[in-house]
């Protein structure tokens, strides 16, 4: 007999593997997060250069928010911007983390990519 309860799902599947709770597709074929990772953060259009402590034991960090773009193209660019300052980084939630403190030369590099990039914070 089938089961009626509405709080119970399928979550795995012999054939398929991990079954997506949202969307009830394949993992691999799931619909929901490729919307999440995929999407542009919407903006003022401003690009926001700054510097940053918080959490890192007094380690400075430049802070890069507001770039429309979306996952690819921003590790890319941070790949670039890395390689300029001749130093390590990151990109978490669609803003990228530089070591130390860059925010004048970044900005001046992201102005000549044509992007409106501002220098925020003191």
């Amino acid at each position: 007999m089938k089961n009626s309860d509405t709080n119970s799902r399928l979550v795995y599947s012999t054939e398929s593997g991990r079954i997506c709770p949202s969307c009830g597709k394949p993992s691999d074929k799931c619909i929901c997060k490729k919307k999440k990772t995929d999407m542009i953060p919407k903006g003022d259009g401003k690009i926001r250069v700054e510097r940053s402590t918080k959490g890192r034991k007094g380690k400075g960090v430049t802070l890069i928010t507001g770039l429309p773009l979306e996952a690819s193209s921003l590790k890319a660019l941070a790949k670039e911007l890395k390689q300029k300052c001749g130093t390590g980084g990151t990109v978490k939630k669609g803003v990228i983390e530089i070591q130390g403190d860059h925010r004048d030369l970044l900005t001046e590099h992201l102005k000549s990519l044509g992007y409106q990039a501002i220098r925020a914070g003191g």
